[in-house]
């Protein structure tokens, strides 16, 4: 009787063992399926969700099954359970234990915005205002009172952000954005400030800043920065008006229709730097690390002149006479 009761017992046992080992399994085959999405796409997982209510919602959108095993996923994988709030980018056919990993770890997805060099304030506005997932601060605010919100002293915002590429997650801000671009400019600049050339004809920071967004304007070249800023310095230096034709566009605003005739030259703006002397009174442009480099660290040249050459770039010359000599030849160049 005894050696009975025991086999019973240990049938049972093993029983209990093999029915232990196939939960096991069924709960692992449930983690290990793929998420059934058509495309990638963002995944919300809103503030207070929990795991049980997360699954639900997966099943609900026929993205899992066999969710009667998902209990088990707390106890053999509690590890897996503790999702955070956020915004996740999840792949077709993307195992659902790696989706709810990266739910646990609150690694968010995160989306870009380039702010390309040589644009301009009101278009970083656009683009903030078309970035998904960003929440707008800023909404309604005049460009003083953005200023202000953003502790700068200065009532004109152009140029005073750099222009690169930032990295947010869903809920921040354009404030935040803004924020961290002006920090980026400022650490940038006071760098380049304390480390720049000697003799140069600038009396702060800021106006190495409006020579930046110059130089940002009239080459897009690599190589021609240094040279483009030497020859706006030489100019500088001797006196000579800059004469350079993107500040008669800022100047002219609104009345700029893609064309600059001789009236436009001789009309005088605070920006026209054909009627004005020095630099205009701000920047024209967000300006990139490689322009706000040149600007405090120049060629050495004797170049006061240059035109573009026809083919991308520019020729640069010492006197008006070449210079004349180097505008003709680009314009028949443009006749060819």
């Amino acid at each position: 009787m005894l050696k009975k009761l025991i086999i019973i017992i240990l049938f049972l046992a093993v029983a209990a063992l093999g029915a232990g080992f196939w939960a096991y399994q069924q709960a692992i085959n449930f983690t290990q399926q793929p998420v059934m999405l058509e495309k990638a796409q963002l995944v919300e997982v809103k503030s207070g969700t929990s795991y049980r209510k997360l699954i639900r919602q997966f099943e609900e959108k026929k993205w899992i099954s066999d969710t009667q095993w998902a209990r088990f996923t707390h106890k053999l994988s509690p590890q897996l359970t503790n999702i955070k709030a956020g915004t996740y980018w999840v792949e077709p056919n993307q195992r659902l234990a790696e989706v709810l990993t990266q739910l646990k770890t609150g690694k968010e997805h995160q989306f870009s915005i380039t702010f390309v060099e040589g644009s301009r304030f009101s278009e970083w506005q656009q683009q903030l205002e078309q970035a998904p997932y960003l929440e707008h601060e800023l909404e309604g605010m005049s460009e003083e009172d953005i200023a202000s919100k953003l502790g700068i002293k200065r009532s004109k915002l152009e140029g005073l952000f750099l222009a690169e590429t930032y990295h947010y997650t869903a809920g921040m801000s354009d404030f935040d954005i803004l924020e961290r671009s002006h920090n980026a400019l400022v650490t940038l600049l006071d760098t380049e400030w304390e480390t720049k050339s000697a003799n140069l004809p600038l009396k702060s920071s800021y106006e190495a800043l409006i020579l930046a967004s110059i130089i940002e304007k009239e080459t897009a070249i690599d190589s021609e920065r240094e040279r483009v800023s030497s020859v706006f310095v030489n100019r500088l230096r001797r006196g000579m008006r800059l004469q350079t034709d993107p500040t008669v566009i800022y100047g002219m605003g609104d009345k700029y229709d893609g064309n600059i005739r001789k009236k436009d030259l001789r009309t005088p703006t605070a920006y026209n730097t054909y009627t004005i002397n020095g630099l205009p009174p701000t920047p024209i442009a967000m300006a990139g690390p490689a322009s706000i480099k040149a600007a405090l660290h120049p060629e050495t040249s004797r170049y006061l002149y240059f035109v573009a050459d026809g083919t991308g770039g520019h020729k640069f010359t010492k006197s008006l006479v070449e210079h004349n000599k180097a505008v003709r030849a680009y314009l028949r160049t443009l006749r060819n």
